[in-house]
């Protein structure tokens, strides 16, 4: 197994120890509570006028024996219901709630009744194939499903000191450590959807069982060994497949089953398994010391964000499978980069930061927050992005090439497969986990984001008070409060986006140039009640270029301010965003628009467009008369794009040397 890891790691901040008072931020977490729980409420009860019909409260009820009826929907759609248990747990640790949480209690109860005695949980399989559970793990999610409600099931104790639910996911667990294992009888085997490995993970430090880690642990080495369990499986099954009629084709770099995970090089396959795995291997690298998961974690860590990510913090550019398709593939039309898949890459940064901080975690994690998830939902709280594009023409996506079928110019209601929605509902709910971690006797802050957090360094507790400007403006305030005078050293990120950085304490300059550690200044001194930390960072709209072999992005210039990627959308700029061009010497001006998304800055540009009026009708020309009119663009920030009318939109423009 290698070396073991530092038993000195970081600890997370528990949501209970944060209170996020943000004028950005808040908006979201107020509208996931006011808006997206109740409405994804109605979803999954299927009362939601004009939306794809969700059936996942309906299946717990019918294998509960309260309703009559089959089941409807995917073969993982109790997902649905976890995670929205999940988002509720934490929004009930930040706000008691007593009418959501008798709802969440009543459909507790549901779910229990729904549980076999042998503590199986899933209602695909309990309604539609009984005979047939644990036969079909390359396809049919049930860990994945497992994996969901071992999550809620620890969030909703946690919150409400409840154990009705934990109790319920203990016994899934429980059948699980039964059922899989190299014993005689049991299944040698794994899921092909990762996530049961984290949760169980999670439920290890609930509950101290070590049964549950050790399972986790279990499944992560199984997986990718010789003979293939998949192919045995398939075998034992008469190659048959659940999704349709024809023989099951297994490609084993889709489930990341090609190797054992410790040799794995690059990301390959579904992204989102991708990165719950990658979760996983970092939680129990975590737990046990294991060396080798760590290095693995490192690899692949390296390999999705210097060649395989997209410049919002998006994964997965290939629609055929959601997966990655190879280093340095990034094309901007076709994209798939799901909001689950970046969701994902939050918690595996989340969980590197545990066992190493270092701001390269945090950047990309703060990337994928500020972009593509709050992208994947409206302002409103009531559409969705399931696939997040860089470029978008309505008539193309629209149109008759099926290649574009999955890209939307618009947020949808609900899916059939509704990962996404709440997910995004969880992960907003629970932000104040990512903002701060302690390791020894330094407080790493990750997330500029305001608000209050307590912690205990020793016998001594601390306060910070954090005021943020963040994203519009790179200034950031601690004010301290001590139960008495302390040494302690706060760590203060210094991201990638800014090339200077300031900061001062107590309004004295601090001289960071040799006290950075990884991409974090240090201030450490005595504290006392009422002194001041301030970072001050340049945030000047950059010029954002692709490495020469992203072929897609070859003469093309993308615009970032601060954590924020820009675009252009039609509604500012007019139709055929591709004749846009952008001259590298061009005028950059910030401003405010007090109109768009509830008020944000803007970055207006001299710019130039093709003129296509006097191009006439042929379809190519040899001449060099191609005119150019100047034009005023504006790039607004990502995150904001299709809050308007359905038109274009793209984020890379061409540039003129």
């Amino acid at each position: 197994m290698g070396q073991t890891i530092s038993k000195d790691k970081a600890k997370p901040v528990s949501l209970k120890q944060v209170q996020i008072q943000d004028d950005f931020w808040n908006y979201y977490i107020n509208l996931v509570r006011d808006v997206v729980v109740p409405y994804q409420w109605e979803a999954i009860n299927d009362r939601v006028e004009g939306a794809e019909r969700s059936g996942a409260v309906n299946n717990f009820k019918i294998a509960a024996g309260l309703e009559k009826g089959d089941f409807y929907g995917f073969v993982f759609q109790d997902t649905d219901v976890a995670k929205w248990l999940e988002a509720v747990a934490y929004l009930l640790v930040t706000k008691r709630d007593a009418a959501l949480e008798q709802v969440a209690d009543d459909m507790i109860d549901i779910i229990g009744k729904a549980q076999q005695p042998s503590g199986y949980l899933n209602t695909y399989f309990t309604i539609k194939e009984p005979e047939a559970k644990w036969t079909n793990l390359t396809e049919c999610h049930e860990l994945y499903s497992a994996g969901h409600m071992i999550e809620a099931g620890v969030a909703y104790y946690q919150a409400t000191g409840k154990r009705k639910l934990l109790d319920i996911v203990c016994r899934i667990a429980d059948d699980i450590a039964v059922v899989f294992g190299d014993a005689p009888g049991q299944i040698a085997g794994y899921d092909g959807h990762q996530e049961v490995e984290l949760a169980l993970v999670k439920l290890y430090e609930t509950t101290g069982e070590r049964k549950y880690l050790e399972i986790s642990r279990y499944f992560i080495d199984k997986r990718g060994q010789q003979p293939s369990f998949f192919v045995e499986e398939a075998d034992r099954r008469g190659w048959t497949t659940h999704w349709n009629k024809n023989k099951i084709h297994i490609d084993h770099e889709y489930f990341q089953a090609h190797k054992p995970v410790r040799e794995q090089e690059a990301a390959v396959g579904h992204a989102v398994r991708v990165v719950y795995m990658l979760a996983g291997m970092a939680d129990v690298a975590r737990e046990t010391g294991d060396q080798s998961l760590l290095e693995a974690c490192r690899r692949l860590w390296d390999n999705i964000a210097s060649k395989q990510m997209y410049i919002t913090g998006g994964i997965g550019s290939m629609a055929h499978g959601e997966a990655f398709s190879f280093d340095y593939d990034l094309p901007n039309d076709t994209v798939y980069s799901e909001t689950c898949a970046s969701i994902g890459l939050i918690f595996f940064a989340h969980r590197m930061l545990q066992l190493e901080p270092n701001s390269r975690y945090a950047d990309v994690m703060e990337r994928a927050l500020y972009n593509t998830v709050i992208a994947g939902m409206s302002r409103d709280g009531r559409h969705f992005f399931y696939v997040n594009p860089l470029e978008v023409t309505p008539e193309v996506c629209e149109g008759r090439n099926k290649n574009f079928n999955h890209v939307k110019p618009v947020r949808q209601e609900w899916f059939g497969c509704a990962c996404c929605p709440p997910n995004i509902a969880r992960l907003l709910a629970s932000l104040g986990e990512y903002m701060y971690s302690v390791k020894e006797n330094t407080v790493y802050s990750h997330l500029y984001i305001g608000g209050q957090v307590e912690l205990m360094l020793g016998e001594t507790k601390l306060q910070l008070n954090q005021h943020s400007s963040m994203p519009w403006e790179g200034k950031v305030r601690y004010e301290v409060t001590l139960q008495q005078p302390a040494t302690f050293a706060l760590a203060l990120r210094l991201p990638d986006w800014s090339s200077k950085a300031e900061v001062l304490v107590n309004g004295k300059a601090y001289t960071i140039a040799n006290v950075t550690v990884d991409g974090y200044a240090i201030i450490d001194r005595q504290w006392i009640t009422g002194d001041v930390a301030e970072l001050v960072l340049e945030m000047p709209v950059m010029r954002v270029r692709s490495h020469p072999l992203v072929k897609q992005n070859a003469g093309k210039v993308a615009l970032q301010r601060g954590p924020l990627v820009y675009c252009v959308e039609e509604a500012d700029n007019g139709p055929q965003l591709q004749q846009l061009i952008l001259p590298q010497d061009s005028k950059l001006e910030v401003a405010s628009d007090e109109q768009l998304a509830g008020g944000l800055k803007v970055i207006n540009a001299e710019a130039f467009r093709l003129e296509i009026e006097e191009w006439g009708t042929q379809l190519y020309r040899t001449d060099s008369n191609i005119k150019l009119n100047p034009v005023d663009a504006t790039f607004i920030p990502y995150y904001a794009w299709a809050n308007r009318d359905k038109g274009e939109m793209s984020v890379w423009v061409k540039e003129r040397v």
